[in-house]
């Protein structure tokens, strides 16, 4: 991934996206060509050295079946939004600026494992459930549902196991902008309802030029 020195994060950046990510783009290349699904997945910072990215493919999904030629290769994205050049006032100063698009991404990389296992996926599909239920008035419990309907469900999808070889991560959040125009970034995207890049653009402004 192209990352720019001002656009890049520290480890204990890298680590809270990773323990955020709801969903990835998981991409394979396989004898029969490049293979993706987007999937819900959950971050086990505990299994493995680098830790591992968890989730399940549908069993009908023929990407589990084709082995990857080398790594595997998971996207996660982070919040992202378009950057309209009229919050710099560089623009009101020389006007030499162009629109741009703010985001936050990692590219994670490893070896993937195929769980062909009842007890892993039930045991995954349990982790990945309650972390998404929890904070509910009302959370819904894989018990709610009756014991024989949860094992049709498990028999039809199948775990997989990203082992984290290495990430590349990037956040591009008007770090590279003067002082005033990373303010009126911050400015403009609370007027436009993004309070969540906007405390992102405020936070990376420690590394800002």
């Amino acid at each position: 991934m192209y990352t720019p020195a001002h656009f890049s994060a520290t480890d204990a950046d890298v680590d809270e996206l990773l323990r955020n990510a709801n969903a990835a783009d998981l991409i394979t290349n396989t004898a029969s060509g490049l293979q993706a699904t987007h999937l819900p997945m959950i971050y086990a910072a505990d299994a493995g050295p680098n830790g591992s990215l968890l989730a399940h493919l549908a069993r009908n999904n023929e990407q589990w079946r084709l082995p990857p030629l080398g790594e595997a290769l998971a996207i996660i994205h982070g919040p992202g939004a378009y950057i309209t050049p009229s919050w710099y006032e560089s623009k009101r100063e020389h006007g030499r600026v162009v629109p741009t698009w703010n985001y936050v991404t990692a590219h994670v990389y490893g070896e993937l494992v195929v769980h062909d296992d009842p007890a892993w996926v039930a045991a995954m599909v349990r982790r990945l459930t309650d972390r998404h239920e929890q904070g509910r008035e009302h959370p819904w419990s894989v018990d709610d549902a009756p014991e024989k309907f949860i094992a049709g469900q498990l028999r039809a999808i199948v775990g997989v196991e990203l082992v984290i070889s290495r990430v590349e991560a990037k956040f591009k959040l008007s770090q590279n902008r003067p002082a005033a125009d990373i303010d009126g970034v911050v400015t403009g995207l609370r007027t436009a309802g993004d309070d969540v890049m906007a405390a992102q653009v405020a936070a990376f402004r420690r590394i800002s030029g």
